[in-house]
Protein backbone atom coordinates (compact mmCIF):
# COMPACT_ATOMS: atom_id res chain seq x y z
CA UNK A 1 0.00 0.00 0.00
CA UNK A 2 2.67 2.29 0.87
CA UNK A 3 4.48 1.67 -2.48
CA UNK A 4 1.10 2.61 -3.89
CA UNK A 5 1.07 5.72 -2.24
CA UNK A 6 4.61 6.54 -3.31
CA UNK A 7 4.09 5.54 -6.59
CA UNK A 8 0.62 7.60 -7.13
CA UNK A 9 3.11 11.23 -5.69
CA UNK A 10 5.39 10.83 -7.94
CA UNK A 11 3.18 10.08 -10.85
CA UNK A 12 1.24 13.04 -10.06
CA UNK A 13 4.16 15.27 -9.28
CA UNK A 14 5.31 13.72 -12.71
CA UNK A 15 2.45 15.25 -14.53
CA UNK A 16 2.41 18.72 -12.60
CA UNK A 17 6.11 18.91 -13.61
CA UNK A 18 4.99 17.87 -17.25
CA UNK A 19 1.85 20.45 -17.63
CA UNK A 20 4.29 23.17 -15.82
CA UNK A 21 7.10 22.68 -18.62
CA UNK A 22 4.11 22.31 -21.16
CA UNK A 23 2.21 26.43 -20.44
CA UNK A 24 5.74 27.42 -20.43
CA UNK A 25 6.84 25.97 -23.61
CA UNK A 26 3.50 27.39 -24.77
CA UNK A 27 4.33 30.39 -23.76
CA UNK A 28 7.50 30.47 -25.25
CA UNK A 29 6.64 29.72 -28.54
CA UNK A 30 3.66 32.05 -28.88
CA UNK A 31 5.56 35.35 -28.07
CA UNK A 32 8.27 34.46 -29.88
CA UNK A 33 6.18 33.37 -33.01
CA UNK A 34 4.07 36.84 -32.38
CA UNK A 35 7.65 38.55 -32.67
CA UNK A 36 8.93 36.76 -35.69
CA UNK A 37 5.55 37.23 -37.48
CA UNK A 38 4.51 40.65 -36.19
CA UNK A 39 4.05 42.56 -39.70
CA UNK A 40 2.19 39.90 -40.99
CA UNK A 41 0.22 39.54 -38.01
CA UNK A 42 -0.94 43.18 -38.52
CA UNK A 43 -1.74 43.03 -41.84
CA UNK A 44 -3.23 39.68 -41.01
CA UNK A 45 -6.11 41.24 -38.32
CA UNK A 46 -6.11 44.67 -40.46
CA UNK A 47 -8.48 42.37 -43.01
CA UNK A 48 -10.52 41.38 -40.59
CA UNK A 49 -13.59 43.68 -41.66
CA UNK A 50 -14.51 41.35 -45.07
CA UNK A 51 -16.52 38.06 -45.58
CA UNK A 52 -17.67 36.23 -42.76
CA UNK A 53 -15.31 33.49 -44.10
CA UNK A 54 -12.67 36.16 -44.68
CA UNK A 55 -12.78 36.50 -40.50
CA UNK A 56 -13.09 32.96 -39.94
CA UNK A 57 -9.82 32.44 -42.00
CA UNK A 58 -8.53 34.96 -40.33
CA UNK A 59 -8.82 33.82 -36.97
CA UNK A 60 -7.60 30.10 -37.87
CA UNK A 61 -4.72 30.80 -39.27
CA UNK A 62 -3.68 33.96 -36.67
CA UNK A 63 -4.31 31.11 -34.07
CA UNK A 64 -2.32 28.57 -35.28
CA UNK A 65 0.69 31.05 -36.17
CA UNK A 66 0.61 32.09 -32.86
CA UNK A 67 -0.32 29.12 -31.10
CA UNK A 68 -2.73 30.93 -28.84
CA UNK A 69 -6.75 30.84 -29.17
CA UNK A 70 -6.51 32.58 -26.15
CA UNK A 71 -4.74 35.83 -27.23
CA UNK A 72 -6.30 36.17 -30.26
CA UNK A 73 -9.62 36.41 -28.35
CA UNK A 74 -8.50 38.37 -25.89
CA UNK A 75 -7.10 40.49 -28.52
CA UNK A 76 -10.08 40.66 -30.25
CA UNK A 77 -12.07 41.53 -27.27
CA UNK A 78 -9.34 44.37 -27.14
CA UNK A 79 -10.37 45.61 -30.57
CA UNK A 80 -14.04 45.43 -29.74
CA UNK A 81 -13.46 47.67 -26.68
CA UNK A 82 -12.10 49.77 -28.56
CA UNK A 83 -14.47 50.79 -31.06
CA UNK A 84 -11.79 49.33 -34.39
CA UNK A 85 -14.17 45.64 -34.86
CA UNK A 86 -17.93 45.27 -34.83
CA UNK A 87 -18.98 42.59 -32.82
CA UNK A 88 -19.76 40.54 -36.12
CA UNK A 89 -16.63 40.92 -37.22
CA UNK A 90 -14.84 39.55 -33.51
CA UNK A 91 -17.27 36.48 -33.90
CA UNK A 92 -15.93 35.13 -37.34
CA UNK A 93 -12.08 35.60 -35.98
CA UNK A 94 -13.55 33.62 -32.48
CA UNK A 95 -14.68 31.06 -34.48
CA UNK A 96 -11.62 30.82 -36.58
CA UNK A 97 -9.82 31.09 -33.60
CA UNK A 98 -11.36 27.47 -32.58
CA UNK A 99 -10.58 25.55 -35.45
CA UNK A 100 -6.77 26.99 -35.37
CA UNK A 101 -6.61 25.80 -31.60
CA UNK A 102 -6.89 22.52 -32.79
CA UNK A 103 -3.08 22.52 -34.48
CA UNK A 104 -1.35 22.23 -31.17
CA UNK A 105 -3.63 18.26 -30.92
CA UNK A 106 -2.53 17.20 -33.78
CA UNK A 107 1.21 18.31 -33.44
CA UNK A 108 0.66 15.87 -29.88
CA UNK A 109 -0.75 13.39 -31.44
CA UNK A 110 1.96 13.40 -34.06
CA UNK A 111 4.75 13.46 -30.96
CA UNK A 112 3.09 10.39 -29.43
CA UNK A 113 3.80 8.02 -31.76
CA UNK A 114 6.50 5.36 -31.30
CA UNK A 115 8.06 2.92 -33.52
CA UNK A 116 10.80 0.80 -33.56
CA UNK A 117 13.32 3.91 -34.43
CA UNK A 118 13.99 7.28 -32.73
CA UNK A 119 10.13 8.06 -31.70
CA UNK A 120 8.49 12.00 -32.96
CA UNK A 121 9.13 12.55 -29.32
CA UNK A 122 12.82 12.67 -28.61
CA UNK A 123 13.32 14.05 -32.41
CA UNK A 124 11.07 17.01 -31.47
CA UNK A 125 12.13 17.48 -28.01
CA UNK A 126 15.69 17.80 -29.53
CA UNK A 127 14.65 21.23 -30.48
CA UNK A 128 14.88 22.29 -27.63
CA UNK A 129 18.42 22.39 -27.20
CA UNK A 130 19.05 23.91 -31.10
CA UNK A 131 16.97 26.42 -29.85
CA UNK A 132 18.27 27.19 -26.76
CA UNK A 133 21.69 27.03 -28.39
CA UNK A 134 20.65 29.78 -30.68
CA UNK A 135 19.29 31.71 -27.90
CA UNK A 136 22.41 31.86 -26.20
CA UNK A 137 25.25 31.98 -28.93
CA UNK A 138 23.21 33.48 -31.91
CA UNK A 139 23.78 38.07 -32.45
CA UNK A 140 21.02 38.49 -34.40
CA UNK A 141 17.60 39.22 -33.01
CA UNK A 142 16.01 37.21 -36.10
CA UNK A 143 18.17 34.18 -35.23
CA UNK A 144 17.08 34.59 -31.11
CA UNK A 145 14.05 34.35 -31.79
CA UNK A 146 13.54 31.34 -33.91
CA UNK A 147 15.65 29.96 -31.00
CA UNK A 148 13.30 31.08 -28.95
CA UNK A 149 10.11 29.89 -31.28
CA UNK A 150 12.40 26.35 -31.69
CA UNK A 151 13.17 26.34 -28.09
CA UNK A 152 9.19 26.42 -26.90
CA UNK A 153 8.39 23.88 -29.41
CA UNK A 154 10.30 21.24 -27.89
CA UNK A 155 9.89 21.73 -24.55
CA UNK A 156 6.27 21.19 -25.43
CA UNK A 157 7.33 17.61 -26.10
CA UNK A 158 9.30 17.56 -23.11
CA UNK A 159 6.32 18.29 -20.95
CA UNK A 160 4.39 15.89 -23.24
CA UNK A 161 6.90 13.08 -22.59
CA UNK A 162 6.82 13.44 -18.95
CA UNK A 163 2.89 13.55 -19.11
CA UNK A 164 3.08 10.43 -20.88
CA UNK A 165 5.06 8.58 -18.39
CA UNK A 166 3.06 10.19 -15.43
CA UNK A 167 -0.01 8.46 -17.17
CA UNK A 168 1.82 4.95 -17.65
CA UNK A 169 3.03 5.03 -14.25
CA UNK A 170 -0.86 5.58 -13.40
CA UNK A 171 -2.22 2.75 -15.83
CA UNK A 172 -0.23 0.22 -13.85
CA UNK A 173 -2.32 1.20 -10.43
CA UNK A 174 -5.86 -0.71 -10.87
CA UNK A 175 -7.11 1.91 -8.29
CA UNK A 176 -6.57 4.32 -10.07
CA UNK A 177 -7.40 2.27 -13.32
CA UNK A 178 -10.56 1.75 -11.91
CA UNK A 179 -11.77 4.68 -10.30
CA UNK A 180 -11.18 6.25 -14.20
CA UNK A 181 -13.26 3.80 -15.75
CA UNK A 182 -16.19 4.74 -13.01
CA UNK A 183 -16.85 8.01 -14.09
CA UNK A 184 -19.07 7.29 -17.21
CA UNK A 185 -21.18 10.39 -16.82
CA UNK A 186 -21.14 12.20 -19.74
CA UNK A 187 -22.06 15.69 -18.01
CA UNK A 188 -19.66 15.06 -15.32
CA UNK A 189 -16.45 14.74 -18.07
CA UNK A 190 -17.74 17.80 -19.75
CA UNK A 191 -17.64 19.85 -16.40
CA UNK A 192 -14.28 18.35 -15.47
CA UNK A 193 -12.74 19.19 -18.91
CA UNK A 194 -14.58 22.39 -18.38
CA UNK A 195 -13.19 23.33 -14.87
CA UNK A 196 -9.79 21.86 -15.07
CA UNK A 197 -9.39 24.20 -18.49
CA UNK A 198 -10.41 26.71 -16.43
CA UNK A 199 -7.53 26.36 -13.67
CA UNK A 200 -4.68 26.37 -16.06
CA UNK A 201 -6.40 28.21 -18.51
CA UNK A 202 -5.28 26.60 -21.71
CA UNK A 203 -7.39 23.84 -23.79
CA UNK A 204 -4.11 22.51 -25.09
CA UNK A 205 -3.18 21.06 -21.96
CA UNK A 206 -6.35 19.36 -20.98
CA UNK A 207 -6.51 17.84 -24.61
CA UNK A 208 -2.92 16.84 -24.58
CA UNK A 209 -3.49 15.22 -21.46
CA UNK A 210 -6.54 13.55 -22.50
CA UNK A 211 -4.91 12.62 -25.45
CA UNK A 212 -1.96 10.76 -23.18
CA UNK A 213 -4.78 9.44 -21.16
CA UNK A 214 -6.14 7.74 -24.21
CA UNK A 215 -3.05 5.93 -25.43
CA UNK A 216 -1.97 5.19 -21.91
CA UNK A 217 -5.53 2.92 -21.27
CA UNK A 218 -6.01 5.19 -18.72
CA UNK A 219 -9.57 6.22 -20.12
CA UNK A 220 -11.82 5.49 -22.97
CA UNK A 221 -11.86 7.04 -26.77
CA UNK A 222 -15.12 8.09 -25.72
CA UNK A 223 -14.17 9.77 -22.23
CA UNK A 224 -11.28 11.45 -23.78
CA UNK A 225 -13.74 13.02 -26.38
CA UNK A 226 -16.14 14.65 -23.18
CA UNK A 227 -12.96 15.85 -21.42
CA UNK A 228 -12.14 17.73 -24.62
CA UNK A 229 -15.60 19.12 -25.38
CA UNK A 230 -15.50 20.35 -21.72
CA UNK A 231 -12.23 22.13 -22.23
CA UNK A 232 -13.82 24.12 -25.27
CA UNK A 233 -16.04 25.83 -22.91
CA UNK A 234 -13.20 26.06 -19.96
CA UNK A 235 -10.97 27.74 -22.49
CA UNK A 236 -13.83 30.90 -22.38
CA UNK A 237 -12.87 31.93 -18.99
CA UNK A 238 -10.21 33.71 -20.25
CA UNK A 239 -12.23 36.18 -22.72
CA UNK A 240 -14.70 36.28 -19.70
CA UNK A 241 -12.03 37.50 -17.44
CA UNK A 242 -10.90 39.72 -20.51
CA UNK A 243 -14.71 41.01 -20.58
CA UNK A 244 -15.53 41.91 -17.36
CA UNK A 245 -12.92 44.23 -16.96
CA UNK A 246 -13.41 45.88 -20.32
CA UNK A 247 -16.54 47.83 -22.10
CA UNK A 248 -20.25 47.03 -23.00
CA UNK A 249 -19.03 45.69 -26.00
CA UNK A 250 -16.04 43.66 -24.95
CA UNK A 251 -18.58 42.12 -22.57
CA UNK A 252 -20.52 41.11 -25.43
CA UNK A 253 -17.67 38.95 -27.09
CA UNK A 254 -16.75 37.25 -24.25
CA UNK A 255 -20.59 35.91 -24.05
CA UNK A 256 -20.43 35.24 -27.91
CA UNK A 257 -17.33 32.86 -27.54
CA UNK A 258 -18.97 31.25 -24.31
CA UNK A 259 -22.25 30.78 -26.27
CA UNK A 260 -20.38 29.97 -29.41
CA UNK A 261 -18.61 27.08 -27.47
CA UNK A 262 -21.93 26.23 -25.58
CA UNK A 263 -23.87 25.30 -28.42
CA UNK A 264 -21.44 22.93 -30.40
CA UNK A 265 -20.87 21.10 -27.03
CA UNK A 266 -24.93 21.08 -26.84
CA UNK A 267 -25.03 19.73 -30.15
CA UNK A 268 -22.66 16.66 -29.88
CA UNK A 269 -23.89 15.78 -26.25
CA UNK A 270 -27.04 15.50 -28.45
CA UNK A 271 -25.74 13.81 -31.76
CA UNK A 272 -24.07 11.23 -28.90
CA UNK A 273 -27.28 10.64 -27.11
CA UNK A 274 -28.84 9.73 -30.40
CA UNK A 275 -26.14 7.57 -31.75
CA UNK A 276 -26.58 5.35 -28.52
CA UNK A 277 -30.33 5.56 -28.42
CA UNK A 278 -30.42 4.90 -32.01
CA UNK A 279 -28.00 1.44 -31.97
CA UNK A 280 -28.75 0.35 -28.42
CA UNK A 281 -25.37 1.13 -26.34
CA UNK A 282 -23.41 -0.15 -29.49
CA UNK A 283 -22.49 2.95 -31.47
CA UNK A 284 -20.49 5.81 -29.91
CA UNK A 285 -18.83 9.06 -30.95
CA UNK A 286 -15.61 7.10 -29.72
CA UNK A 287 -16.72 4.13 -32.26
CA UNK A 288 -16.76 6.13 -35.38
CA UNK A 289 -13.73 7.79 -34.81
CA UNK A 290 -12.20 4.71 -33.67
CA UNK A 291 -13.68 2.91 -37.31
CA UNK A 292 -11.65 5.96 -38.98
CA UNK A 293 -8.46 5.97 -37.81
CA UNK A 294 -7.93 2.52 -36.58
CA UNK A 295 -4.75 1.49 -34.42
CA UNK A 296 -4.07 5.61 -33.63
CA UNK A 297 -6.30 6.39 -30.59
CA UNK A 298 -4.11 9.95 -30.59
CA UNK A 299 -5.09 11.02 -33.78
CA UNK A 300 -8.71 9.93 -33.15
CA UNK A 301 -9.37 12.12 -30.51
CA UNK A 302 -7.18 14.96 -32.34
CA UNK A 303 -9.28 14.76 -35.24
CA UNK A 304 -12.45 14.62 -33.29
CA UNK A 305 -11.14 17.84 -32.21
CA UNK A 306 -10.41 19.45 -35.47
CA UNK A 307 -14.14 17.60 -36.23
CA UNK A 308 -15.94 19.25 -33.56
CA UNK A 309 -14.69 22.81 -33.89
CA UNK A 310 -15.06 22.83 -38.02
CA UNK A 311 -18.46 21.63 -37.61
CA UNK A 312 -19.44 23.86 -34.94
CA UNK A 313 -18.54 26.42 -37.16
CA UNK A 314 -20.13 25.17 -39.90
CA UNK A 315 -23.48 25.47 -37.54
CA UNK A 316 -23.71 28.39 -36.05
CA UNK A 317 -21.80 30.39 -39.13
CA UNK A 318 -25.03 31.35 -40.58
CA UNK A 319 -26.55 31.99 -37.10
CA UNK A 320 -24.15 34.52 -36.58
CA UNK A 321 -26.80 37.24 -37.15
CA UNK A 322 -28.95 35.72 -34.34
CA UNK A 323 -26.36 34.96 -32.22
CA UNK A 324 -25.69 39.05 -31.96
CA UNK A 325 -29.51 39.74 -31.57
CA UNK A 326 -29.43 37.79 -28.40
CA UNK A 327 -25.98 38.68 -27.43
CA UNK A 328 -27.35 42.27 -27.61
CA UNK A 329 -30.67 41.05 -25.79
CA UNK A 330 -28.88 40.03 -23.15
CA UNK A 331 -26.37 42.73 -22.44
CA UNK A 332 -28.52 45.54 -23.80
CA UNK A 333 -27.29 48.89 -24.64
CA UNK A 334 -26.60 51.53 -21.15
CA UNK A 335 -28.86 54.56 -21.02
CA UNK A 336 -27.33 57.38 -23.25
CA UNK A 337 -24.37 58.95 -20.94
CA UNK A 338 -24.90 62.57 -20.38
CA UNK A 339 -23.11 65.18 -22.30
CA UNK A 340 -20.64 66.24 -20.45
CA UNK A 341 -19.62 62.49 -19.75
CA UNK A 342 -19.24 61.97 -23.02
CA UNK A 343 -16.16 64.47 -23.58
CA UNK A 344 -14.30 62.31 -21.08
CA UNK A 345 -10.87 61.81 -22.30
CA UNK A 346 -10.31 58.15 -23.37
CA UNK A 347 -8.03 55.92 -25.59
CA UNK A 348 -9.17 55.15 -28.88
CA UNK A 349 -7.38 52.40 -30.34
CA UNK A 350 -5.76 50.80 -27.64
CA UNK A 351 -6.52 48.81 -24.73
CA UNK A 352 -4.60 47.08 -21.59
CA UNK A 353 -5.73 43.31 -23.13
CA UNK A 354 -3.72 43.85 -26.68
CA UNK A 355 -0.82 43.32 -23.74
CA UNK A 356 -0.89 39.66 -24.42
CA UNK A 357 -0.58 40.27 -27.88
CA UNK A 358 3.04 42.66 -28.42
CA UNK A 359 2.52 43.10 -32.20
CA UNK A 360 -0.89 44.21 -32.12
CA UNK A 361 -0.43 46.63 -29.18
CA UNK A 362 2.66 48.49 -31.14
CA UNK A 363 0.30 48.57 -34.15
CA UNK A 364 -2.90 50.46 -32.11
CA UNK A 365 -0.21 52.28 -30.10
CA UNK A 366 0.65 54.17 -33.62
CA UNK A 367 -2.70 54.77 -34.35
CA UNK A 368 -3.37 56.21 -30.78
CA UNK A 369 -0.20 58.66 -31.53
CA UNK A 370 -1.12 59.76 -34.71
CA UNK A 371 -4.85 60.40 -33.34
CA UNK A 372 -2.56 62.54 -30.52
CA UNK A 373 -0.82 64.27 -33.68
CA UNK A 374 -4.36 65.39 -35.03
CA UNK A 375 -5.47 66.62 -31.88
CA UNK A 376 -2.48 68.86 -31.25
CA UNK A 377 -2.51 70.01 -34.42
CA UNK A 378 -5.89 70.83 -34.49
CA UNK A 379 -5.67 72.57 -31.54
CA UNK A 380 -2.76 74.53 -32.66
CA UNK A 381 -4.80 75.96 -35.98
CA UNK A 382 -7.69 76.84 -33.33
CA UNK A 383 -5.15 78.93 -31.71
CA UNK A 384 -4.26 80.76 -34.29
CA UNK A 385 -7.60 81.38 -35.66
CA UNK A 386 -8.63 82.26 -32.45
CA UNK A 387 -5.62 85.34 -31.63
CA UNK A 388 -6.48 86.56 -35.44
CA UNK A 389 -10.19 86.70 -35.08
CA UNK A 390 -10.93 87.24 -31.16
CA UNK A 391 -13.55 85.41 -31.13
CA UNK A 392 -13.46 82.06 -28.73
CA UNK A 393 -17.00 80.37 -29.27
CA UNK A 394 -14.44 77.22 -29.61
CA UNK A 395 -12.63 77.78 -26.61
CA UNK A 396 -14.73 74.81 -24.67
CA UNK A 397 -13.46 72.42 -27.81
CA UNK A 398 -9.93 73.32 -27.53
CA UNK A 399 -9.78 72.97 -23.95
CA UNK A 400 -11.15 69.46 -23.94
CA UNK A 401 -8.92 68.90 -26.25
CA UNK A 402 -5.75 70.06 -24.44
CA UNK A 403 -7.33 67.58 -21.86
CA UNK A 404 -7.50 64.86 -24.35
CA UNK A 405 -3.59 65.76 -24.72
CA UNK A 406 -2.99 65.56 -21.34
CA UNK A 407 -4.59 62.43 -20.86
CA UNK A 408 -2.98 60.88 -23.53
CA UNK A 409 0.70 62.51 -22.69
CA UNK A 410 0.35 60.24 -19.34
CA UNK A 411 -2.05 57.31 -20.75
CA UNK A 412 0.31 56.30 -23.35
CA UNK A 413 3.65 56.59 -21.77
CA UNK A 414 2.56 54.68 -19.16
CA UNK A 415 1.34 51.68 -22.15
CA UNK A 416 4.87 52.21 -23.31
CA UNK A 417 7.01 51.61 -20.35
CA UNK A 418 4.75 48.04 -19.84
CA UNK A 419 5.28 47.69 -23.83
CA UNK A 420 8.84 47.79 -23.17
CA UNK A 421 8.87 44.88 -20.80
CA UNK A 422 7.40 42.33 -23.32
CA UNK A 423 9.16 40.17 -26.04
CA UNK A 424 9.38 42.60 -29.14
CA UNK A 425 10.96 42.35 -32.15
CA UNK A 426 13.81 45.02 -32.77
CA UNK A 427 11.61 47.04 -35.01
CA UNK A 428 9.55 47.57 -33.01
CA UNK A 429 11.33 47.62 -29.81
CA UNK A 430 13.19 50.61 -31.95
CA UNK A 431 9.85 52.01 -32.45
CA UNK A 432 8.93 52.24 -28.87
CA UNK A 433 12.52 54.00 -28.30
CA UNK A 434 11.30 56.91 -30.25
CA UNK A 435 7.64 56.66 -29.46
CA UNK A 436 8.52 58.79 -26.08
CA UNK A 437 9.85 61.52 -27.56
CA UNK A 438 7.19 61.45 -29.96
CA UNK A 439 4.71 61.73 -27.22
CA UNK A 440 6.28 64.38 -25.77
CA UNK A 441 6.81 66.46 -28.84
CA UNK A 442 3.47 66.52 -29.39
CA UNK A 443 2.22 67.16 -26.32
CA UNK A 444 4.82 70.34 -25.89
CA UNK A 445 2.89 71.08 -29.12
CA UNK A 446 -0.76 71.56 -27.36
CA UNK A 447 1.30 73.64 -24.80
CA UNK A 448 2.52 76.15 -27.63
CA UNK A 449 -0.54 76.02 -29.11
CA UNK A 450 -2.36 76.75 -25.25
CA UNK A 451 0.25 79.64 -25.03
CA UNK A 452 -1.16 81.01 -28.08
CA UNK A 453 -4.92 81.57 -26.92
CA UNK A 454 -3.42 83.23 -23.68
CA UNK A 455 -2.06 86.08 -25.89
CA UNK A 456 -5.51 86.14 -27.79
CA UNK A 457 -7.06 86.49 -23.89
CA UNK A 458 -4.33 89.21 -23.24
CA UNK A 459 -5.46 90.72 -25.92
CA UNK A 460 -8.98 90.90 -25.78
CA UNK A 461 -8.71 92.52 -22.05
CA UNK A 462 -6.70 94.86 -23.75
CA UNK A 463 -9.00 95.56 -26.03
CA UNK A 464 -6.37 95.14 -28.54
CA UNK A 465 -5.81 93.39 -31.80
CA UNK A 466 -3.34 92.47 -34.82
CA UNK A 467 -3.27 94.63 -37.08
CA UNK A 468 -4.23 93.23 -40.65
CA UNK A 469 -0.98 93.15 -42.12
CA UNK A 470 0.01 90.68 -39.05
CA UNK A 471 -3.05 88.57 -39.16
CA UNK A 472 -1.91 87.83 -43.00
CA UNK A 473 1.10 87.38 -41.96
CA UNK A 474 0.52 84.97 -38.82
CA UNK A 475 -1.88 83.45 -41.80
CA UNK A 476 0.80 82.93 -44.38
CA UNK A 477 3.56 81.09 -41.10
CA UNK A 478 -0.01 78.86 -40.06
CA UNK A 479 -0.45 77.34 -43.55
CA UNK A 480 3.68 76.19 -43.84
CA UNK A 481 3.33 74.91 -40.90
CA UNK A 482 -0.03 73.03 -42.12
CA UNK A 483 2.08 71.85 -44.70
CA UNK A 484 4.83 70.76 -42.29
CA UNK A 485 2.41 68.65 -40.56
CA UNK A 486 1.41 66.65 -43.74
CA UNK A 487 4.70 65.63 -44.90
CA UNK A 488 5.50 64.85 -41.41
CA UNK A 489 2.53 62.76 -40.78
CA UNK A 490 3.21 60.99 -44.64
CA UNK A 491 6.55 60.08 -43.53
CA UNK A 492 5.35 58.49 -39.88
CA UNK A 493 2.30 56.55 -41.15
CA UNK A 494 4.07 55.18 -44.04
CA UNK A 495 7.32 54.61 -41.92
CA UNK A 496 8.96 55.83 -44.77
CA UNK A 497 11.45 58.99 -44.64
CA UNK A 498 11.15 60.45 -48.21
CA UNK A 499 8.45 63.23 -47.43
CA UNK A 500 10.77 64.15 -44.93
CA UNK A 501 13.10 66.18 -47.13
CA UNK A 502 10.11 68.33 -48.11
CA UNK A 503 9.17 68.58 -44.64
CA UNK A 504 12.89 70.20 -44.35
CA UNK A 505 12.38 72.76 -46.69
CA UNK A 506 8.74 73.83 -45.51
CA UNK A 507 10.94 74.13 -41.99
CA UNK A 508 13.55 76.48 -43.40
CA UNK A 509 10.96 78.42 -44.33
CA UNK A 510 9.29 78.58 -41.42
CA UNK A 511 12.38 80.02 -40.00
CA UNK A 512 12.81 82.74 -42.61
CA UNK A 513 9.24 83.87 -42.13
CA UNK A 514 9.46 83.98 -38.40
CA UNK A 515 12.82 86.57 -38.78
CA UNK A 516 10.74 88.58 -41.69
CA UNK A 517 7.97 89.02 -39.07
CA UNK A 518 10.50 90.28 -36.50
CA UNK A 519 11.55 92.62 -39.08
CA UNK A 520 8.10 93.80 -40.50
CA UNK A 521 7.23 94.13 -36.73
CA UNK A 522 9.58 96.32 -35.98
CA UNK A 523 8.58 98.88 -39.04
CA UNK A 524 4.89 98.79 -38.22
CA UNK A 525 6.39 99.66 -34.50
CA UNK A 526 7.96 102.52 -35.92
CA UNK A 527 5.03 103.31 -38.15
CA UNK A 528 3.17 103.54 -35.05
CA UNK A 529 0.70 101.04 -36.75
CA UNK A 530 0.89 98.47 -33.51
CA UNK A 531 1.88 99.46 -29.73
CA UNK A 532 4.15 97.44 -28.30
CA UNK A 533 2.19 95.07 -25.92
CA UNK A 534 0.58 94.02 -28.73
CA UNK A 535 4.40 93.67 -30.39
CA UNK A 536 5.38 91.38 -27.54
CA UNK A 537 2.45 89.06 -28.15
CA UNK A 538 3.03 89.32 -31.94
CA UNK A 539 6.76 88.15 -31.29
CA UNK A 540 5.60 85.83 -28.55
CA UNK A 541 3.76 83.91 -31.26
CA UNK A 542 5.97 83.53 -33.82
CA UNK A 543 8.36 82.33 -31.74
CA UNK A 544 5.96 79.52 -30.31
CA UNK A 545 4.85 78.92 -34.39
CA UNK A 546 9.05 78.21 -34.42
CA UNK A 547 9.07 75.99 -31.79
CA UNK A 548 5.60 73.92 -32.74
CA UNK A 549 8.01 73.48 -36.74
CA UNK A 550 10.63 72.14 -34.49
CA UNK A 551 8.65 69.66 -32.74
CA UNK A 552 7.28 68.05 -35.83
CA UNK A 553 10.53 67.87 -37.34
CA UNK A 554 11.24 65.79 -34.10
CA UNK A 555 8.60 63.68 -35.05
CA UNK A 556 9.84 63.25 -38.26
CA UNK A 557 13.32 62.45 -37.36
CA UNK A 558 12.04 59.09 -35.30
CA UNK A 559 11.10 57.68 -38.70
CA UNK A 560 14.66 58.79 -39.70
Amino acid sequence: MFMDGAAILTALLTLLAGIGIFLIACSMMSSNLESAGSERLRRLFAKASGSRLLGVGIGAVGTAAIQSSGATTVMVIGFVNAGIMTLAQAATVIYGANIGTTITGQIVALGVFGGGGISATALFSSLAGVGAFLLTFAKKERLKTLGGALAGFGMLFVGLSMMSGSMESFARLEEVRLFLAGIRNVFLLVLVGAVFTAIVQSSSVVTSIAIVMVVAGLITLDQGIYLTMGSNVGSCVVAIVAGLTSGRNAKRTALIHLLFNLSGVALFLALGGLLGLASGGALSMGGIFAGLFPGAPQTQLAMFHTVFNLVTVLLVLPLTGLLLRLVLRLIPDAPEAAPEKAQQPRLYYLDEKMLSTPPIAVAQLKNEIINMADIAMQNFSTSLRIICTQEFDQLAEFQANERELNFLNKTLVGFLVKMSNLKLSGKDRAYLSGAFHTISDLERIGDYAENIVEYAQSLAESREAFSERAVGEIGRLGDEVEALFGHVMTAYINGRPEPLALADAVEDRVDEMTKAMARTHIQRLNEGVCTPSVGAQYLSLSSNVERVADHLINVGNTVR
